[in-house]
């Protein structure tokens, strides 16, 4: 069956919804045509004109990047910047582009996760957690009606707090209603004043799934006219955010866990701040750019934080009795695309899979050849 870019745009972002990337970000489709069929999917880091070119040549129509091709507005199209000639040649060759970028940093089970999982974690949970994602769904609904509706929400995503689902509160109380003219009272007659046993449901409600949670209560309740209330939480989302932090399987010299990251990047030197001798038991990541979790690595009291691109003055900045570390920016999301592929795999088993032989990382290191570098 003939699988449409919009039928996989709209899969991918259940998995990862645009709802869960940064204000600063523009992760989603960036160059396509929704109805064109999709068959063959090229997994890279960046979207380079060298990746555009491979994609044409072995004959793939969508390129998944993680970085987004379009991260700043593109005021022309003139073949002068990067992007420009990336845009234009996909739009040329009829290839899409698709950047998954901080919705896939922050979605459960992530680029951080994989990351933590790849140096050897266990007891693996999110380090910064996610605001303003939470909801509260309240509606009143008759009696003998309210198992229904609870069903029908949980099943659209409602009622997920931490390991527990299907979870509600309910509160039963006594309905009121006057039906007007024209209307179709569930029970009572028009004109007339009704009182109805009712109860008062509660759920909690991710963002990306209120337009589902709503269609399904609209769907299930009884009324005509449905009376219900969302209210926004500020309570931390659990189930998505920056970064992980996990325990390692015993406990480990600083000078180990770097030595181990070399072998892991296939980095020719490590950055790093601290003192390299400490026992490290709890170690935070965040793939990327991640410098700004330092903070909430120390509150979740990893002894070692690991992520790209560290300034000189966060370094400097950086708890004294903690173990930091660049592992570099590409270096600590290139293993991202293993999950991309396995989850496209699982779902769609006949596409065509293929990981980029282009080597995207503009960062080389003198004397250090740059073949050797893993992809």
């Amino acid at each position: 069956m003939a699988v449409t870019l919009g039928e996989f745009v709209r899969w991918l972002e259940e998995l990862m919804p645009l709802s869960f990337q940064e204000e600063y970000d523009n992760s989603g489709l960036q160059v396509g045509d929704p109805s064109s069929v999709v068959t063959s999917v090229l997994l890279t880091v960046d979207v380079t004109p060298e990746v555009i070119a491979e994609a044409a040549d072995c004959g793939c129509s969508l390129v998944l990047s993680h970085h987004p091709l379009i991260f700043r507005p593109l005021r022309r199209l003139s073949y002068g910047s990067n992007s420009e000639v990336c845009v234009a040649d996909a739009l040329k060759r009829g290839i899409a582009v698709y950047s998954a970028h901080t919705s896939f940093d922050n979605m459960a089970g992530g680029v951080s996760h994989l990351l933590a999982e790849k140096i050897g974690l266990s007891d693996i949970k999110v380090l910064e957690p996610l605001t303003g994602r939470l909801l509260k769904l309240v509606t009143f609904v008759p009696e003998l009606h309210a198992a229904a509706v609870r069903d029908a929400l949980f099943e659209a995503g409602a009622g997920s707090i931490g390991n527990y689902d299907r979870c509600s509160f309910n509160v039963h109380g006594e309905g009121t209603y006057r039906a007007g003219e024209g209307a179709d009272p569930f029970a009572g007659s028009v004109g007339e004043d009704h009182s109805e046993p009712e109860v008062r449901i509660e759920v909690v409600v991710p963002r990306h799934r209120e337009s589902a949670c709503v269609r399904a209560l609209l769907a299930s309740h009884p009324y005509e006219e449905v009376a219900w209330d969302l209210f926004v939480m500020e309570n931390r989302y659990f189930g998505a955010g920056a970064g992980a932090v996990g325990s390692l399987p015993e406990p480990l010299a600083g000078t180990a866990l770097l030595g181990a990251l070399k072998r892991l990047t296939g980095l020719p030197v490590i950055r790093f701040s601290g003192d390299p001798a400490r026992t490290i038991r709890t170690v935070a990541v965040c793939g990327g750019a991640g410098a700004s979790l330092i903070g909430s690595a120390v509150r979740a009291g990893a002894d070692a934080f690991i992520t790209g691109d560290i300034k000189y003055h966060t370094f400097t900045e950086a708890p004294a009795g903690m173990l930091v570390a660049d592992i570099g920016h590409y270096e600590s999301e290139k293993f991202s695309l293993e999950i991309l592929y396995e989850l496209i795999l699982k779902k769609f088993p006949n596409f065509a899979l293929r990981f980029s032989g282009i080597k995207t990382n503009p960062i080389n290191y003198y004397g250090y050849d740059k073949t050797e570098q893993t992809s």
